[in-house]
């Protein structure tokens, strides 16, 4: 349903590097929250512009990697547009089944392949909605794949609706009534037999945002190589994911979310790559590298990042850290700025150690002094950095070098995209 509310009008500059995706929710008879539908928008705005829907909906797609779709839908099903691109090439399997429902909108035309994604899909466990629906739908082959048929009760007269309901509902299929706008209508459609609701008289689509990692089309590249080799090296795919910010922080929400529920906490690439298996690796590179490969090239704020991540990575072996992945230590240093939203949130999606949490969120921590470091010499204060040496009894030339191996690997691995 990406059109309530639609106008077109052109993209701020200053707002090309944010994610704006809104929500609005659908409720039960009783009006208690049920779910919400996630849609894409292109500014503060809150309003979709007529653009290519498969960019669209591949944009909400990402934007839920980056956000959780625990953090965006409150623990709630999320209902995900889908053209027929996102459909065949199995985006939607990046979320889990049991926290993303697959809305078909009415433009995907049915063929053989729509109808085997929607048999595969319905196999994993998805919810399947069927947007827009209405009397004579050429989606009507879809139907036995449906739990959910939305009709939007603005473009079908109430009596219609009720036949819809007669024809195509029951038990294990329920029947949602879109654009709904006030009380009376909202009693209309219960009293029509219609079992979920959605609409402006429940609350307008509210707008949420998150910066966009800036993705470096080299590494992708590098990555969709890597895993085409008949024998993958895990070692050389941990460390083009590591210098790619973007895929190295999507990766770890994926496995820290819910839908794992890992005992073990992943708080490391090489720990996250071992925990999916090289085959599950290989397929969510795949998604995901095609999925937003084609962002722009990195920010010098992503580069520092990285300069960060392989400078304290250099650094272990002289500071102790109880068996804290460094490397995550500096790369998440900087995730709060380029996502655009608070330390507390970043964190939440990725499990990582005590002390790991405590020095990213200000508080004492073993690995503070280390952070000191990194900040001091990116200020150039350089006496502070003979103090931290000091204190934390390191040789001074060798974290010089450190500091600029770690720019010249950050520089390499975000050459030439």
């Amino acid at each position: 349903m990406q059109s309530t509310g639609a106008k077109t009008q052109p993209t701020s500059p200053t707002n090309r590097s944010l994610r704006f995706v809104a929500r609005q929710p659908i409720l039960a008879k009783d009006e208690k929250l049920y779910g919400y539908e996630l849609l894409f928008r292109d500014g503060t705005d809150n309003y979709f512009s007529a653009r290519d829907s498969d960019a669209a909906s591949r944009s909400t797609l990402d934007t839920t990697l980056l956000m959780g779709l625990d953090v965006l839908c409150d623990g709630r099903l999320g209902f995900i547009n889908c053209t027929r691109e996102v459909l065949l090439k199995d985006y939607i399997t990046l979320l889990s089944p049991a926290q993303a429902a697959i809305e078909i909108l009415e433009t995907v035309p049915v063929d053989d392949l729509v109808v085997a994604a929607c048999q595969r899909l319905k196999a994993s466990g998805y919810t399947l909605a069927l947007d827009d629906f209405a009397v004579n739908d050429p989606r009507e082959p879809l139907v036995p794949f449906a739990d959910i048929i939305k009709v939007d009760i603005r473009a079908t007269p109430m009596d219609q609706g009720a036949a819809l309901i007669k024809r195509w509902g029951g038990p294990k299929r329920r029947i949602l009534a879109e654009k709904v706008e006030t009380r009376e209508e909202f009693t209309a459609a219960k009293a029509a037999g219609f079992t979920y609701f959605q609409g402006y008289f429940f609350r307008q689509p509210e707008l949420l945002q998150a910066r966009e990692i800036p993705a470096n089309r080299l590494n992708y590249l590098r990555l969709l190589q890597a895993i085409s080799k008949a024998e993958p090296d895990s070692r050389e795919i941990e460390d083009i994911i590591k210098g790619e910010a973007s895929l190295c922080y999507r990766l770890l929400r994926y496995l820290n979310s819910p839908i794992f529920g890992f005992s073990t906490e992943i708080r490391s690439v090489r720990h996250a790559l071992a925990i999916l298996g090289q085959r599950e690796v290989c397929r969510w590179i795949r998604l995901a590298a095609t999925l937003v490969a084609g962002q722009d090239k990195p920010s010098d704020l992503v580069l520092s990042a990285l300069v960060r991540g392989r400078f304290c990575e250099l650094m272990a072996s002289g500071i102790h850290h109880t068996g804290s992945d460094l490397f995550l230590v500096g790369l998440l240093s900087l995730m709060d700025v380029i996502l655009d939203v608070p330390m507390g949130l970043v964190l939440e999606g990725i499990s990582v150690d005590q002390e790991t949490k405590a020095v990213l969120l200000g508080k004492p921590s073993k690995l503070s002094g280390l952070y000191d470091l990194v900040v001091a010499q990116e200020k150039a204060d350089w006496e502070k950095v003979t103090n931290l040496c000091v204190q934390l009894n390191l040789d001074e030339n060798a974290v010089a070098q450190h500091r600029w191996d770690a720019m010249q690997w950050a520089r390499q691995m975000t050459s030439g995209a």
